[in-house]
């Protein structure tokens, strides 16, 4: 509104609010400073919280992909069953030898686990290392060396991991696959036997030995069709690179005590010694 001042030129009325109207600016200064606060409140709060701390998975070495399997399970809270289930679509990175079957190939490691983490993912993570450890050089050379794939190499570490008793044993045993397949001789090991009837266990009857399976190394020459585990570098290490040595056998008597001998009577010996050390400790 315009109006005139008393020396008649124009001039802007000042418009004095009532109590009324005070009030009422009043309450929409409150209103538009507590939904200012309303608003950065939230920011504040999504700001100061702290990045997602990433969990960890461990798998150690020698466990079989079954294993894995529900180790994933357990650390993604997914129902049992669904990581097994997920190896098809995880579309992983593995030789033409193994078929589809990642047995061998989910690298043993620590790896982390967030929010985001699917069994695929996780899968997938595992068998980029595998692939990328076991693509290395040194291993494909001393696979050349042996007269071997690299995924018979694998195969043979994962004997070694299931079978030495100390890492130290680790080149001894792997001598004795590789003097046996050299040999024609069946390898006769229980951890092929317990792969396939999928135990852990010590104590091998008569009746597991003729068990008919494709891993039953006792009736079958050669490698078994796949690996029986995972395993770790030191058994890749012990399986391109033996321990010279003339041995066809090998029994643990007692713990960080494995006898290797080439002479088969001696070997029956220590298989003695090894029984009765069992039945005297319950075992058997």
């Amino acid at each position: 509104m315009v109006n005139e001042s008393p020396d008649g030129r124009p001039s802007r009325r000042r418009i004095r609010p009532t109590r009324r109207g005070r009030l009422v600016l009043f309450l929409g200064a409150v209103l538009v400073l507590a939904l200012g606060a309303a608003v950065l409140v939230p920011l504040l709060t999504r700001q100061e919280q702290a990045p997602e701390q990433a969990r960890t998975l461990v798998i150690p070495e020698g466990r079989r992909a079954s294993q894995v399997y529900v180790a994933v399970d357990e650390a993604l809270h997914e129902p049992a069953g669904t990581t097994e289930k997920a190896v098809p679509a995880a579309d992983l990175p593995l030789p033409a030898e193994a078929k589809g079957n990642p047995e061998g190939y989910l690298f043993p490691a620590t790896y982390p686990v967030t929010s985001d983490t699917t069994p695929e993912s996780l899968l997938r993570y595992m068998a980029d290392t595998a692939l990328k450890r076991f693509g290395a050089d040194h291993i494909t050379a001393g696979a050349q060396r042996n007269d071997v794939s690299v995924y018979q190499t694998v195969t043979i570490a994962s004997l070694v991991q299931a079978e030495a008793d100390t890492v130290s044993d680790m080149g001894k045993v792997s001598r004795v696959v590789h003097n046996r397949l050299d040999r024609g001789m069946p390898l006769q090991m229980d951890s092929t036997l317990n792969y396939a009837l999928n135990r852990s266990t010590l104590d091998t009857t008569t009746g597991d030995t003729r068990i008919d399976s494709p891993y039953n190394s006792y009736t079958r020459k050669g490698l078994p069709p796949t690996p029986i585990g995972n395993p770790g570098e030191q058994a890749m290490v012990a399986a391109i690179d033996p321990t010279p040595g003339p041995w066809l056998y090998f029994v643990t008597v007692a713990p960080g005590d494995t006898r290797f001998t080439a002479d088969y009577a001696e070997h029956q010996r220590n298989v003695a010694e090894f029984n009765r050390n069992r039945r005297q400790s319950g075992g058997g």
